[in-house]
């Protein structure tokens, strides 16, 4: 599992961890890590010349030492923002010989020979702003921010620059980078949708600061599947392994309920319970002979997928009274789609909400007394929209997107990140396997923020393994579930 922490608590492991230390020997293990993985990318990339961008602070130090480190093996020419920067870093920087060009901190228009250094880098290492840094650059950081060819590999020190540090304000003027190197411990910046865009390939490097207790953001990985997955013992039948019912489909959109019923079917449950209209059920009967049709005993479930709200059709009025019948009830609920308009507050028995951003705006409209939301203002701030709809309703969300939140009601609960997927699952039906997955995970018993962001992650190594690097069709995700769970079993 990837933790990332808060900037309050990171400074506090740092002084602690410098308090048994010789003074500066943090920074100098910094510097050593990142001239460490700098030169293998620029050996890896057949690189020779190297632009390093410096500002105030103990990011500067850490480029600038690295800078001096890496002059013994590629051209290095530093730039540098202002007249003050690390004076230790300065120095290891002008006894190694490297060419230094400077620029006034509120300068945007660049200097001809700082202009000519960065058209010509092939690699580029950002060491302007770190932690302490604020949202969006100006003058001559925002200047060489812009200026960054886009052929040139960038490796941003800590956090891309003029990325929010926590990770919630959106992206505006900042370094985009390729690659991110931090140190010990990462931060809500690298792992949260509204910056992670900025930072590229994340690599952490261990310089002896200790992990905090409690993380701000997690994000599993593959280690961490055989741990959660719910694996079935000797002694299991179908009903201990866990039954899901699934309220899915429509006369509009049967395909819905096959592909829930498929992923829920394809990751293990038990017994699939489907609830549906006759032509749905069909369908589903022959893609999952499998299921059972009609109500029954059941762990969990599932209500949503393919049921039009804004339709008043028979068939329909049944599936949204079914839906209500099981969101009425004590068990577990997963809900998706048409049933999201549903809920209108807290509901007491475990509840997993999975709406996309506009789904998520229309709950907010609705759950807001007087307030209407948009999906550009869940996109643009997802976070804070997603925990407000779980503080609401006292469920936990999953907020869909190429970064996927997982979001639990209770404040001191970590936020899950996900971002395992290729952008070619931004297709129709991704999200009914995705609930179906989930529910199948709901059913088995597993915590609702474990099987959220478990899910997000199978679901997207399965999107992978469906059709690595080309277009993939939803059903092909489903199918490629139990496979992918048995790889990551291995593992």
């Amino acid at each position: 599992m990837i933790r990332a922490f808060s900037v309050p608590d990171v400074r506090s492991a740092e002084a602690a961890a410098m308090a048994d230390l010789e003074p500066g020997i943090l920074m100098q293990r910094a510097a050593a890590g990142l001239a460490e993985v700098t030169l293998a990318r620029a050996r890896e990339r057949a690189v020779e010349s190297l632009v390093v961008l410096v500002g105030p602070g103990d990011n500067g130090g850490d480029a600038l030492y690295a800078a001096a480190h890496l002059s013994e093996h590629l051209a290095v020419v530093v730039v540098q923002v202002g007249d003050v920067v690390h004076e230790g870093g300065l120095q290891a920087v002008l006894d190694a010989g490297v060419p230094r060009l400077r620029v006034a901190r509120t300068r945007r228009a660049l200097t001809a020979p700082i202009h000519d250094a960065l058209a010509g880098a092939e690699m580029v290492v950002d060491g302007l702003l770190g932690i302490g840094g604020r949202p969006g650059l100006t003058g001559a950081m925002a200047g060489l921010a812009e200026s960054l060819p886009e052929s040139a590999w960038v490796i941003a020190v800590d956090l891309p620059s003029g990325a929010d540090p926590a990770g919630v304000t959106p992206l505006a003027a900042s370094v985009r980078a390729d690659e991110t190197v931090t140190f010990s411990l990462a931060k809500p910046v690298h792992l949260l949708p509204a910056t992670s865009p900025a930072v590229g390939w994340l690599t952490v490097t261990d310089i002896g600061v200790p992990e905090p207790q409690d993380a701000a953001v997690e994000r599993l990985t593959v280690d961490d599947v055989p741990a959660l997955w719910p694996v079935p013992g000797p002694s299991d039948d179908k009903y201990s392994r866990g039954v899901l019912g699934v309220v899915a489909g429509s006369a509009r959109y049967p395909g819905a309920a096959v592909l829930a019923v498929s992923a829920a079917a394809e990751s293990g449950a038990g017994m699939v319970r489907y609830v549906g209209p006759d032509a749905a059920s069909q369908q589903v009967l022959k893609a999952v002979p499998e299921a059972v049709p009609g109500q029954g005993q059941v762990q969990a479930w599932l209500v949503g997928p393919g049921i039009p709200v804004d339709e008043t059709t028979p068939d329909v009025r049944r599936q949204l009274d079914a839906c209500r019948s099981a969101l009425a009830s004590d068990l577990p609920c997963v809900v998706d789609a048409g049933a999201l308009d549903l809920i209108e507050g807290p509901r007491e028995a475990p509840t997993l909400l999975t709406p996309h951003a506009g789904e998520l705006a229309r709950m907010l409209s609705r759950l807001e007394e007087g307030r209407v939301f948009h999906r550009n203002q869940i996109s643009a701030a997802p976070l804070g929209h997603a925990r407000r709809v779980a503080e609401l309703t006292g469920a936990v969300v999953i907020l869909k997107g190429a970064t996927t939140l997982v979001v639990a009601p209770e404040a001191d609960r970590s936020v899950r990140s996900q971002a395992d997927a290729p952008p070619w699952l931004a297709t129709a039906g991704a999200g009914d396997v995705l609930a179906g997955l989930v529910g199948a995970l709901v059913a088995s018993g597993l915590d609702l923020l474990d099987a959220g962001s478990l899910a997000a992650l199978v679901h997207g190594l399965a999107a992978h393994r469906a059709n690595p690097g080309g277009p993939v069709r939803a059903l092909a995700v489903a199918q490629a579930i139990p496979g992918t769970v048995a790889d990551l079993l291995r593992s």
